[in-house]
């Protein structure tokens, strides 16, 4: 019996390459576990395959090998218990940002009557603060209020898993900050377990429990869970302030700028699951010389 919300054990992906030339092993021995209602956030330079895990957890890739247990069954193809938010919103342009959010609900509840589809539906456009825009097609919207759209849709179904590849990436500094504090509110109100791809280290601060960090592909793995020891709610104005804010940023820097590279193809194995890490605590860090520091517990 599966002892957590969520294991992935051995995922790998190779591709294969012309000619004679040996397969390409994006990652190999993907090795994590999330609780249910964690808050995860993957951290990794480009090419190491952080989005092809999410479309794998998505059921819109297939791994090479390994296997991924929700909820304590094994999982492959795409289902109504994972929502998927894009770093492009995937509007239907000929509905309104009612009825997208509609269309997928009552794809969710096909037995609903419309009037509970429709007040199901403006309840999430509310709560991403669309009400009254809820008539307008995606063409008539601001890039940032069509990911609003995209988010409450993808709240609306209430999945099990929510999935997230760089949702704000193509959002200026300042739509993306107040979109950061609505899908707080709104994860605040749902619980609902997230894993979500992201370059931004300030906002994985931000909105994580843990933050995954991958070592560069190929080959790549995950190397640290790093706990964020940041007491929540968290707030965007003034979480810069907190003591450990640097203690934790500069932890996940660090990693992004020289271990990321010198652990490559390095670390994990078979079965064997990333490094807990805490850097407020200490337990787990690696000292200069990249031997892990372990204080008052196992790394």
């Amino acid at each position: 019996m599966s002892l957590h919300f969520i294991e992935v054990e051995n995922l790998a992906r190779t591709f294969p390459q012309p000619g004679r030339q040996p397969p390409l092993t994006v990652f190999e021995h993907v090795n994590f576990t999330i609780e249910k209602g964690e808050f995860i956030c993957v951290i990794g330079h480009s090419g190491c395959g952080k989005s092809t895990i999410l479309n794998i957890l998505a059921g819109l890739d297939a791994a090479s090998e390994g296997a991924f247990v929700m909820d304590g069954k094994e999982v492959s193809g795409p289902s109504r218990d994972r929502g998927v938010i894009f770093q492009n919103h995937s509007l239907l342009p000929w509905l309104s940002a009612l009825g997208n959010v509609s269309f997928a609900v009552r794809a969710r509840w096909p037995e609903w009557s419309r009037r509970q589809v429709r007040e199901h539906s403006l309840s999430y456009l509310k709560m991403v603060g669309l009400a009254g825009a809820e008539h307008k097609k995606p063409s008539e919207l601001s890039g940032g209020m069509r990911q609003r759209v995209g988010i409450a849709r993808a709240f609306a179904i209430e999945p099990k898993l929510l999935l997230m590849d760089e949702p704000f990436g193509a959002l200026d500094a300042l739509t993306r900050g107040v979109i950061q504090d609505e899908l707080l509110e709104i994860w605040g109100r749902t619980h609902q377990t997230v894993f979500m791809i992201t370059h931004d280290v300030d906002e994985a601060i931000l909105l994580a429990d843990r933050v995954m960090l991958m070592t560069n592909g190929p080959d790549a793995r995950i190397a640290e869970s790093v706990v964020i020891d940041i007491p929540r709610p968290r707030d965007r104005s003034a979480i810069h302030q907190h003591p450990e804010y640097y203690t934790i940023r500069n932890h996940l820097v660090d990693f992004l700028i020289t271990r990321s590279k010198s652990l490559q193809g390095r670390v994990g194995g078979p079965g064997q699951q990333p490094r807990s890490v805490n850097p407020v605590r200490g337990t787990g860090v690696p000292d200069p010389g990249g031997t892990p520091r372990v204080v008052g517990g196992t790394g």
